[in-house]
């Protein structure tokens, strides 16, 4: 894994010379399909060197990482074209794809807790250097206090372990932990990141006055390492689990519920895409709570499958942004009419977003749907409303944006560039190429 670490900083030097924005985009292209070429996908540890490693879980979340960071660029044109501190900000996107990097190829607790904690912070920078409102300070607070707040019970949770193990590789660690003040501290801070229902408000407030980049890396990546550290932590508190689970997953599917209907009363364009976010996000953390095979397996899959399709809602609202200076759905209808190229795209990400096929969505919803109503049948009325509704907004967005009488401040027609039609279709592509090898997921297991 060390050489991949080498690769990505070694590409650090370009980011100091200018005219090289293209340039470092497609060395981070370059670099994902170098990583795509090694076969990393067994269910133990491979290719370790030092503390790092890799095994299925990692693969797909480092591979992930990469393509959304290389696709963040794509859609930052324009802090390029007016040269918005861009060498800062292409700093800023390196540190976000080093930290993940290293977050993901951990072997070592204490050291994924660091780069997870440290991901944070170009996060923050981002919303903060290149947000739209005055109130991305606000924003940027609630981010950083909800997880810090969260993640400190946790560092004494890996204390705890490291003195009565004397390792914290995650191979070594005792499987035999019966303390429920341990298993709260160490799960309390992934469904803050996930979020979970409850622990939520500081997403949609950070997705609002984030940049496209920024909302980008949000839906893409970062709610992901919620997910991924349950995955990497259960193994440990599996009796806790076992006795204690059903109060998260109850309030994960309610929740999910609760959020489809309030998407369907907002007026943002992002505010709707990161409400929508958190129920995905609550049909994953359900389905992992069961410790199933299937449900476990299906969250993986939902979760590469949440980061392209949210990522490319995002900048599909982004394309909209730019143009109509809006993000109010008041002022974004009849787009059908304004934008019509980009309606296809609407048509094709909103069916990915409500799990239509041929998307990998429909395989990680089917799977969780199966493994949530084999826990306890009375799930069935909840999954059933949350299905439902997840699909109703995704209706209501597309057909609130595109059709409907075409707002005063619109009265030109718009074909989109170039860059942003790959930038969707590269979106869109591995949602339906994935489903073709859907197999690949089961090896972890």
């Amino acid at each position: 894994m060390l050489k991949f670490l080498f690769m990505m900083l070694f590409s650090m030097i370009l980011i100091f010379k200018k005219y090289n924005f293209w340039l470092i985009q497609n060395t981070y292209f370059f670099m994902c399909f170098i990583f795509i070429s090694f076969n990393f996908m067994t269910h133990f540890w491979s290719n370790v060197s030092y503390l790092f490693g890799c095994d299925t879980i990692s693969y797909g979340m480092i591979l992930l990482s990469l393509w959304i960071c290389s696709l963040m660029l794509m859609a930052s044109e324009k802090i390029n074209y007016y040269n918005n501190y861009t060498n800062f900000f292409l700093f800023i996107i390196f540190m976000l794809l080093l930290l993940l990097y290293l977050t993901f190829s951990s072997m070592n607790l204490f050291l994924f807790y660091l780069f997870f904690e440290s991901s944070l912070i170009p996060t923050l920078f981002l919303i903060l250097g290149w947000g739209y409102q005055p109130e991305r300070l606000q924003a940027g607070f609630y981010l950083l206090f909800y997880t810090l707040l969260a993640s400190l019970p946790m560092l004494l949770g890996i204390f705890f372990l490291y003195y009565n193990n004397n390792t914290m590789v995650f191979m070594l660690l005792n499987l035999n932990f019966n303390y429920y003040l341990l298993y709260l501290s160490m799960i309390l801070a992934f469904l803050v990141k996930m979020p979970m229902y409850l622990f939520h408000l500081w997403l949609p407030k950070a997705h609002v006055e984030a940049p496209i980049s920024g909302s980008m890396i949000l839906a893409g990546v970062l709610l992901k390492l919620g997910g991924y550290g349950l995955m990497r932590i259960f193994p440990y508190m599996m009796k806790m689990g076992v006795k204690y689970n059903y109060v998260w997953l109850v309030i994960s599917i309610l929740g999910g519920f609760f959020i489809s209907l309030v998407c369907l009363r907002q007026l943002d364009l992002k505010s709707l895409i990161a409400y929508s976010s958190v129920a995905h996000m609550g049909i994953v953390l359900s389905g992992m709570m069961t410790l199933m095979l299937w449900g476990l397996t299906s969250s993986y899959i939902l979760m590469i499958a949440h980061g392209l399709c949210s990522s490319g809602l995002f900048c599909l609202a982004n394309i909209n942004y730019e143009r109509v200076h809006s993000r109010s759905l008041l002022i974004n209808k009849g787009l059908l009419s304004f934008m019509p190229s980009m309606t296809f795209w609407w048509f094709l990400l909103c069916a990915s977003n409500m799990a239509c096929p041929p998307t990998i969505n429909l395989l990680g919803e089917i799977g969780l749907l199966n493994s949530t109503i084999g826990w306890s049948w009375l799930t069935m009325i909840s999954l059933s409303l949350l299905s439902f509704f997840s699909a109703a907004y995704s209706l209501y967005l597309f057909s609130f944006t595109q059709h409907g009488k075409l707002s005063m401040l619109l009265y030109s027609y718009s074909g989109g560039l170039t860059r942003e039609y790959i930038l969707l279709f590269l979106h869109w592509f591995p949602l339906n190429l994935l489903i073709i090898k859907s197999e690949f997921f089961m090896l972890w297991l």
